[in-house]
């Protein structure tokens, strides 16, 4: 038996053998994707987080690399943070964290790439105000650890792509 998945759009597909191995030692050792950080190792401190869309699902959600076993994931779409940039291009997002100097060492920043983009790719103008963003900043991004900023950089990033996206969506308002 085998377990199949994508990683960044591109079709893995690993023997049952691995099938508890974890999806980040798969990331660094064997497809060389060193992007998503392994820090604490035991799912608290969410530098490894990565994004996974279920087979049938329209999201992406946030999981754990560090704590997740590969037989978990058949038929799965992982995203890491090499995946994030679109067409070589960085997103809106990443570009705010570098003006913003939200990062010191950066070793959780990938983690907060990825929680913080699938919170932008879920943003729904009809629905969602600038109100909301403060709770759905802190749904997102709330339990990242990092040890080096004290968050503020990164919350006010996240605000201003959030608010700029949804004042585009919403026509300027």
């Amino acid at each position: 038996m085998t377990i199949s998945f994508t990683i960044n759009g591109t079709s893995h597909t690993v023997d049952d053998d691995q099938a508890e191995d974890r999806l980040i030692d798969y990331l660094h050792v064997d497809k060389g994707l060193t992007g998503t950080k392994l820090c604490c190792g035991i799912g608290v401190c969410r530098a490894c987080t990565v994004a996974m869309k279920r087979p049938g699902s329209p999201v992406e959600t946030p999981i754990i690399a560090c704590s997740t076993a590969l037989g978990t994931l058949n038929n799965c779409d992982i995203r890491t943070v090499e995946g994030v940039a679109e067409n070589g291009q960085l997103t809106a997002l990443q570009e705010k964290f570098l003006t913003e100097f939200s990062f010191q060492c950066g070793y959780c920043t990938p983690g907060f790439v990825m929680a913080a983009t699938m919170m932008l790719d879920g943003l729904d103008p009809t629905t969602t105000t600038v109100d909301d963003l403060p709770d759905l900043i802190n749904n997102a991004v709330g339990d990242h650890i990092c040890r080096c900023t004290g968050y503020v950089r990164y919350y006010n990033a996240i605000y201003q792509v959030a608010s700029d996206a949804l004042s585009a969506a919403q026509g300027g308002q």
